[in-house]
């Protein structure tokens, strides 16, 4: 199955779900929590069965895809089959895929509520349940659903609940669903990867953008997720990136499922290289190779940005966050250090030098890359031929410069969107003082 070595989460999970427990492990995405509960789900299943013997919930399609491939190949052997279940596919597929009897099913809460109703799924034989991602599940408001489901199954049956942070609600809930359940807290010091390089810019909002480019033409991403505030916001800065000559593409709400299932694709496949979107749109995404999580605008809470920067960083590869901290914001900020229990670093705003030395320095990688290509010897004697003419550093130098991107002073237009702020208190003298909640409307030129 590809595994060398158990995650933490899985060398504590493995055998406590074997023994048939309860079980709430809280431990950040990208960890191998679906091995943790996938692994022991497998092998306590009858493969000679057709009744459903297993349910996962998830929150997002994206997880309930994901989730079922993954243990469709962990159940390969054991010829246990998983089949996801979520919103936006053809139900009547979903109902012929049904009839041929998987043994574990992975959806979303929605979807599989319309199931139940119909009688298209039964619960009858469910041994095991699994809420994954459950804090996400709170956020997205499905807690009223989870429990009509849970309210379905049969009271003889394994709960697992895994998730990032474990607040108020998920623990009530924990509490009526489940049984002595032994808690996993997999955070020994600080909830976020220790292998993501978390830092912070301060900046105005009218500098955001300028910086983000700078920022990319620095680092020069593999992959990079930039999330953003607002559906608004997602699309003006993907069109913008695109007009300064960056493979971007937006996700957001909006967006319809073979809309969304093109943009992840090309993203997947390196087509496009920036993912713009909004912390629902990106909820349950698992892209392997994203090796940077910028923050243009700072999550509203600090949950959000576990799972944010969450999306890097994954199986213990190197990731790195950068999140926009406007002069107003520095008390989100010290609350999401309160809650990761990590420091985040101050970063100075990128000058527009360092962002010209980036790309130079991407230049020399490619012209030096282009060494070990095929067919490097079919240039060789025009090469000779040119050498006989011009100077060998100024053709090095002209070949330098034309594998440079430039900087792009291309005019961009985004909607400049203050921070909600929560009302405040009434005063003692009971006047209730102002709240500048309201998302301005203006729109702000940069060039």
């Amino acid at each position: 199955m590809g595994f060398e070595e158990t995650t933490p989460i899985q060398a504590e999970t493995i055998p406590l779900s074997m023994a048939g427990r309860d079980v709430i492990g809280q431990a950040q995405t990208g960890t191998g929590k679906t091995a943790a509960y996938g692994i022991p789900l497998v092998e306590r299943l009858s493969a000679s069965s057709e009744q459903i013997q297993a349910l996962v919930i998830v929150p997002t399609r994206e997880l309930a895809m994901q989730v079922a491939e993954e243990l469709n190949r962990i159940g390969e052997f054991k010829r246990i089959r998983a089949l996801p279940i979520y919103g936006g596919q053809d139900i009547k597929r979903q109902f012929r895929a049904l009839a041929k009897g998987p043994h574990i099913i992975v959806g979303t809460p929605g979807r599989l509520l319309d199931h139940l109703r119909r009688k298209t799924i039964r619960l009858l034989h469910i041994q095991t349940v699994v809420l994954d991602e459950a804090d996400e599940m709170l956020n997205m408001g499905f807690i009223d659903d989870i429990k009509s489901i849970l309210k379905e199954v049969p009271a003889e049956h394994q709960t697992m609940l895994f998730s990032a942070t474990v607040p108020g609600q998920i623990r009530a809930l924990a509490e009526q669903f489940m049984r002595n359940p032994e808690t996993i807290a997999i955070r020994p010091k600080e909830l976020t990867v220790p292998s993501i390089e978390q830092h912070y810019l301060q900046v105005q909002e009218r500098q955001k953008f300028d910086v983000l480019c700078r920022l990319l033409d620095i680092q020069n991403p593999d992959l990079a997720i930039v999330f953003c505030r607002t559906k608004r916001r997602v699309g003006e800065l993907a069109e913008a990136l695109g007009k300064r000559g960056y493979a971007a593409e937006g996700i957001h709400g909006d967006l319809t499922q073979p809309q969304r299932d093109k943009v992840m694709q090309l993203f997947r496949e390196g087509t496009v290289e920036v993912l713009v979107a909004t912390d629902v749109a990106a909820r349950g995404l698992d892209v392997s190779g994203v090796t940077h999580v910028f923050n243009f605008d700072i999550p509203q809470d600090p949950e959000s940005y576990v799972h944010r920067i969450g999306r890097t960083g994954r199986a213990g590869e190197a990731g790195e966050a950068i999140t926009f901290v406007t002069p107003r914001e520095m008390n989100q900020l010290r609350q999401i250090e309160k809650l990761t229990k990590r420091k985040i670093a101050r970063r100075p705003i990128p000058t527009l030098t360092e962002a010209i030395e980036g790309q130079q320095r991407l230049a020399v990688e490619r012209l030096l890359q282009a060494l070990d290509t095929d067919g490097i010897g079919r240039y060789k004697a025009l090469a000779e031929n040119l050498l006989e003419e011009t100077d060998s550093v100024l053709l090095l130098a002209a070949a330098l410069k034309l594998l440079t991107k430039e900087p792009d002073t291309t005019p961009v237009q985004l909607t400049v969107e203050q921070p909600p702020y929560r009302r405040r208190k009434r005063s003692s003298r009971g006047r209730r003082r102002s709240s500048r909640g309201k998302t301005s409307k203006r729109r702000r030129k940069y060039s």
